[in-house]
């Protein structure tokens, strides 16, 4: 019985207090360092293509790699253009060595697995920071 009302006791000061009665206060010389938020380098709105996506080659989103051709490469090749500065790439549907290249460094700036592919994850990347006001690297 006396375990049940210091466990009662205990929730209830805890649900009245908010929390603050477990609580210990941080002394003035520790600090409890921050989680960094990226949050002013996100962009401010997603478009996952349509109308208003600024790449509108096509709609689908194939795994690419070098010696892919066609539409797709170059909705890659325009989102690696708005996604980051001096891509400066040839949006002429060929994933040649130079897209290969902005791929992998695409990836390495967005934190994402670097093997020079575009698949599912860098597809999900591409969209979110060619449609941003922001570049990635």
């Amino acid at each position: 019985m006396r375990r049940l009302t210091t466990t009662v006791a205990l929730v209830a000061s805890l649900v009245f207090a908010g929390g603050a009665a477990v609580a210990a206060p941080q002394s003035a010389g520790s600090e409890v360092p921050r989680a960094r938020t990226a949050s002013a380098a996100l962009p401010e709105r997603l478009v996952a293509h349509g109308s208003e996506d600024v790449c509108n080659y096509t709609i689908k989103r194939p795994t690419l790699k070098a010696g892919s051709s066609g539409s797709a490469v170059q909705q890659v090749q325009c989102y690696l253009n708005n996604a980051m500065t001096r891509a400066d790439l040839d949006e002429d549907g060929d994933f040649g060595p130079v897209t290969h290249s902005a791929t992998k460094r695409f990836q390495r700036c967005a934190g994402i697995t670097v093997d020079g592919t575009v698949g599912a994850q860098t597809w999900s990347f591409l969209v979110f920071w060619a449609n941003s006001t922001d570049s990635v690297c």
